[in-house]
C-alpha cells in the first residue's frame, strides 16, 4: 500500500553538496533538510558562501557535486513557483517609476513570458497581499519615497504571491531598524506557521530571529555545522569551526560572537550581537 509522502517530503533536500570557488571549496559534503514549517538560519563570515547557497538552490549556480531538490523535484534554471525570494534590504532609486502595489504585482505577474498584462483577478490578488504585509497607507505612493522598512514589507508581498512552500530570504534585515526587523520577521514567522512553509534566512545577526529559529547552518572556513541554537552557539563549537579561539557571551537577552576571525565584522560584535 502506498501512502500521502507529501507530508514528509522535505521543502528543500541538499545532498552531498559541493562547491568550489578558484579552487577551493566554499563548503563541501552539505547534507541538509528543511522541513515544512521549519525555519532554518544561515550565519557566517563574508565569503563563506551562503548568498552562493541560495544563488544554487534558485537555479542560478550550478554545484559542483550534489543535488538539491524542492519538493522532491530537482531545481531547474527556468525558476520555480513553489519557491519565494525575499532579497536584501537595499534602498530602491528615489524615482523609481512603481508605486508599492506595482512592486508586490510583479509577484503577482512578472513572472510571464513577455509584458506582464494584468489578468481578471490579479488586482485582488495584489490588493490581497498589501493587506498581508500591512503596506495599505503607502501602496500607492512611489515606492522611491518610501522609507527602507516600508520597501521591505513590499518585497516581502512580493515574495507570497504564489504562497510559496519555500521562502529563501537573503539578509531580509540589512539597514532596517529593530522595529522593522521585528515587523519583517513578524511577517516571514506568519507566512510559514499558517501556510506551513518551511524557510531558510541568511543573517548576519541572529538575535532577531532567536524566537522563531529552529536549526542553524553556520559555514566558515570550508566547512560547517548544523544543530538547534543551543547546539550551534556554543564557545567550543565555533572555536573548531574556526579552527581559532571564539567566545559565545550572553549580554541581556543577546548573544555576542567574540573573536570570529572575520576582520570585515569583527569589530562589529558587540554592537550587534551573533553576526556572521
Amino acid at each position: 500500500m502506498t501512502g500521502d509522502t507529501t507530508a514528509t517530503t522535505p521543502v528543500l533536500e541538499i545532498r552531498d553538496a559541493a562547491l568550489r570557488r578558484d579552487g577551493r571549496d566554499l563548503w563541501a559534503g552539505l547534507n541538509l533538510e528543511v522541513a515544512a514549517g521549519e525555519l532554518v538560519a544561515v550565519l557566517g563570515p563574508s565569503g563563506s558562501g551562503k548568498t552562493t547557497l541560495m544563488r544554487a538552490i534558485l537555479g542560478l549556480e550550478q554545484l559542483s557535486e550534489g543535488t538539491i531538490s524542492v519538493g522532491g523535484r530537482p531545481v531547474r534554471k527556468a525558476g520555480n513557483r513553489a519557491i519565494g525570494y525575499i532579497p536584501q534590504s537595499r534602498p530602491l532609486p528615489p524615482d523609481t517609476a512603481l508605486r508599492g502595489r506595482d512592486l508586490v504585482a510583479l509577484g503577482v505577474n512578472g513572472h510571464r513570458f513577455g509584458i506582464p498584462l494584468p489578468r481578471r483577478g490579479d488586482a485582488g490578488q495584489v490588493a490581497a497581499l498589501v493587506e498581508a504585509v500591512g503596506a495599505e497607507a503607502f501602496a500607492d505612493r512611489p515606492v522611491g519615497m518610501l522609507s527602507g522598512g516600508e520597501q521591505q514589507r513590499l518585497r516581502v508581498g512580493q515574495a507570497l504571491a504564489d504562497d510559496p512552500s519555500l521562502l529563501l530570504c537573503d539578509e531580509p534585515l540589512t539597514s532596517l531598524d529593530l522595529a522593522n526587523q521585528q515587523a519583517v520577521i513578524g511577517l516571514i514567522d506568519r507566512h510559514r506557521r499558517r501556510h506551513d512553509a518551511g524557510v531558510l534566512l541568511v543573517t548576519h545577526d541572529i538575535n532577531p530571529l532567536l524566537d522563531a529559529v529552529d536549526r542553524i547552518l553556520y559555514i566558515a572556513n570550508g566547512r560547517f555545522t548544523l544543530g538547534t541554537p543551543a547546539e550551534v552557539l556554543r564557545s567550543d563549537v565555533l572555536s573548531d569551526l574556526y579552527g581559532a579561539n571564539v567566545f559565545v557571551l550572553r549580554a541581556g537577552d543577546r548573544l555576542v560572537v567574540v573573536g570570529a576571525p572575520d576582520a570585515e565584522v569583527s569589530h562589529h560584535h558587540h554592537e550587534h550581537g551573533v553576526h556572521e
